[in-house]
């Protein structure tokens, strides 16, 4: 049993010690918690506290929150996580206090303690999950000078792609509150079983593009600092010149922070379509440690001659541009943007639009500072499809879906992916196969019902060498099978190839704006 007068004491020490709690107002949330938890009187001891101010998370608190509301029945079985969410969030400094004390540090102390004040409180209050963060699998594959980041993600359920792409177009449902998963009316919402509890969650107001936003961390983050920018109104996601103007207002406020947009067409963008956001935070994709292409990095655009311009040296199709000048790379970003969303060259199977009206190109704008200089990187993407490539033909081969079948986003197109946390127990599977500690057989992976039939072929091609001696060697040869389809991925997600045919045509497309090769 757990003792709810003392659990009491824990949560007023901890909230004082890491939220913030003012000792000022710890008899008025005692007497807020006493009825909360349907106590008449506090306890006279509680005992040696001292353990609490080094608990990192709150976890141990929240699991005994938990099993007190089912033991005194404060809510239904089921309920538990929405019920210890809300004792969060009362313990957690208002909104308002939050916005006003990371403004107080930004003009005092910088931006970099602002957000170390707020991803930390987002952590401490049990918003930012980073127990559950903690439990992905991680690793790093090297190729040559770029690299890829790897994760398999055990919080973070597959997605379809089609059902991504109804959300695009479809209406709110009458009397939705609030209306989706981003809203800011999730501020203090206290969830169902479908909807996540949201007392917890604290944003931090501003202005983009001259319209009311704000930003949050992920509360599973996929990197460190992993912050959404959301607009207040909920509006599709759309890529237009607006959409730099929002991203340049960004970094100028954190400029700590890189931000971009995904593509804002179905299966090149991302799982959340219906509501305008952005993805950013502080870590640097690897995307952003690749060098201009060395054998294409002499370009111009004399019309904008502050800018730098070139092809990024990596795996899909990437137009670098950089200058200290935020009015000219702003400009000739939006010229990118418009060319590209009308852009055809059937020669590389690039079509802008279908005769049924669909629309097919969008790019993903990523924008960071470094210094006074801003960059920008925009990935070319297209969503066309045919009836070898039914799931996209710059998506991921049907031969890779075994690994990946959602929707390749902003964050994997920059070369962090997230994988489906099936992996783990599949590829562990598949392993033991190769080093002989279950047995092969290739008759029984044949049937749909089978947990491995998704990955018969790859186990096939793996068998073809011989047997591993051991598990860290069968591990090592299915981590690396799973690196080589992650950059084949990549790979299939380019609009211009690497090859003769698609340097010429990513060449022709620059210079339909105005950038040319020189030198």
């Amino acid at each position: 049993m757990v003792d709810g007068k003392i659990l009491i004491e824990k949560l007023l020490r901890y909230a004082n010690k890491h939220l913030h709690l003012s000792s000022r107002d710890v008899i008025y949330f005692r007497n807020l918690l006493l009825r909360e938890f349907k106590l008449d009187e506090p306890c006279e001891d509680a005992g040696d506290l001292a353990f609490i101010d080094a608990l990192d998370v709150p976890d141990m608190l929240v699991a005994e929150i938990e099993k007190l509301a089912l033991e005194k029945g404060l809510c239904e079985e089921g309920y538990e996580n929405l019920y210890s969410t809300y004792i969060m969030g009362i313990l957690s400094p208002k909104p308002s206090e939050v916005n006003a004390e990371f403004l107080r540090l930004k003009q005092t102390e910088g931006i970099e303690k602002a957000c170390e004040y707020f991803f930390n409180l987002s952590i401490k209050n049990n918003y930012v999950q980073k127990t559950a963060i903690s439990r992905n699998m991680k690793w790093e594959f090297k190729d040559g000078s770029k690299f890829l980041e790897i994760t398999v993600n055990l919080s973070k359920p597959e997605k379809d792609n089609k059902e991504i792409a109804k959300l695009l177009t479809a209406a709110p449902k009458k009397g939705k509150y609030p209306a989706c998963f981003l809203c800011k009316e999730n501020e203090g919402f206290q969830g169902t079983l479908t909807h996540p509890a949201r007392e917890n969650i604290r944003t931090i107001s501003l202005t983009l593009g001259g319209e009311p936003w704000f930003v949050q961390y992920s509360p599973y983050a996929y990197y460190n600092e992993h912050m959404i920018a959301i607009s207040e109104s909920h509006t599709p996601m759309h890529i237009a010149g607006d959409t730099i103007d929002k991203l340049l207002d960004f970094v100028d406020f954190f400029p700590n922070y890189m931000i971009g947009s995904n593509a804002a067409l179905p299966i090149i963008g991302g799982s959340i379509l219906n509501h305008e956001h952005f993805q950013g935070g502080e870590h640097l994709m690897p995307m952003h440690y690749a060098p201009l292409n060395t054998m294409l990095r002499d370009f111009k655009c004399p019309a904008h001659k502050k800018v730098k311009c070139g092809i990024v040296d990596w795996y899909n199709s990437v137009i670098r541009l950089q200058s200290a000048n935020r009015s000219e790379i702003a400009a000739l970003a939006k010229e990118i943007i418009n060319a590209w969303a009308s852009y055809t060259d059937e020669s590389c199977g690039i079509i802008a639009e279908t005769d049924d009206g669909v629309r097919h190109n969008s790019l993903a704008p990523v924008c960071r500072k470094v210094g006074k200089e801003y960059i920008f990187d925009l990935i070319l993407r297209n969503n066309l499809t045919n009836e070898q490539y039914p799931d996209g033909i710059f998506h991921a081969h049907p031969e890779y879906h075994n690994i990946k079948k959602e929707g390749i986003g902003l964050i994997e197109a920059m070369g962090l992916f997230i994988l489906p946390g099936r992996l783990k127990k599949q590829l562990a599977m598949i392993a033991e196969i190769l080093c002989g500690k279950a047995e092969y057989k290739p008759e029984e992976l044949e049937n749909p019902e089978n947990y491995l039939y998704a990955h018969r072929n790859m186990i096939k091609d793996l068998m073809v060498f011989e047997k591993a001696k051991d598990m860290i060697e069968a591990e090592k040869r299915v981590t690396d099978k799973v690196n080589e389809i992650c950059k084949n991925i990549l790979f299939n997600t380019a609009v211009f190839k690497t090859d003769m045919a698609g340097i010429q045509g990513f060449n022709r497309f620059l210079a339909s704006v105005g950038i040319i090769q020189h030198g």
